[in-house]
């Protein structure tokens, strides 16, 4: 089975379903599933060193407080230990590099470096949008600063990243995270476990009856 994961480095929802994926997966004694996380851009017209966080927020949902609008993420999180620190946030950033850096990443430290990446911008406030940030955040799960330094300061992934994040607007997506499966069954939102786990079995179910029907 594979599952494509829509996703943006600063969308909280997204950390919140990747972690209740995550969840469901861990406890999948099914047939194996494979991941690949695909780019997407919430804020696609900032400038590469972003704006004003709680002025952008402010301005995209006006009438609503941004208490409000923190409100649901940080309780949803609190609830599966993840924490989310709006306050430190600074600065809405643009999320091109750190994209580029998990399309670079090698698969087997790819799930860690998002991990890091959403730590370091929820938890940390820390600007992800900054060369130094991600190279530091690289560093620390034992990939190769001065290797990872030269492909971000190159155009290595860009041109994949962008093309990626432009495919998943043009076919109508509009809101991450949003997972699809076996490139035919989609769930759009940071769903319970329980749901993920559900589509899991479902999915695994239709493989099933799919290889039998083709044995016949």
């Amino acid at each position: 089975m594979h599952i494509d994961i829509v996703h943006d480095t600063v969308c909280p929802w997204c950390r919140i379903g990747k972690h209740n994926l995550d969840s469901a997966l861990a406890q999948w004694a099914g047939e194996p599933v494979t991941l690949r996380y695909i780019p997407y851009f919430l804020n696609p017209d900032l400038p590469p060193e972003g704006v004003p966080y709680r002025a952008l927020m402010a301005g995209k949902y006006a009438g609503v407080s941004l208490e409000q609008l923190f409100d649901g993420p940080r309780q949803a999180g609190a609830r599966m230990g993840l924490t989310f620190n709006f306050e430190l946030i600074e600065r809405a950033a643009s999320t091109v590099l750190s994209h580029r850096l998990i399309a670079l990443t090698p698969p087997e430290h790819r799930e860690a470096i998002i991990d890091a990446v959403h730590v370091a911008y929820f938890e940390r406030g820390q600007d992800i949008s900054r060369l130094d940030v991600l190279l530091d955040l690289a560093a620390a799960i034992g990939l190769d600063r001065a290797e990872m330094q030269r492909l971000l300061e190159s155009d290595a992934a860009e041109a994949d990243v962008l093309n990626e994040a432009r495919q998943m607007s043009q076919a109508g997506i509009t809101g991450v995270p949003f997972f699809i499966f076996n490139g035919k069954w989609a769930l759009s939102g940071a769903q319970p476990p329980r749901v993920f786990a559900e589509v899991l079995a479902k999915v695994a179910a239709e493989n099933t009856t799919h290889a039998s029907a083709s044995d016949g």
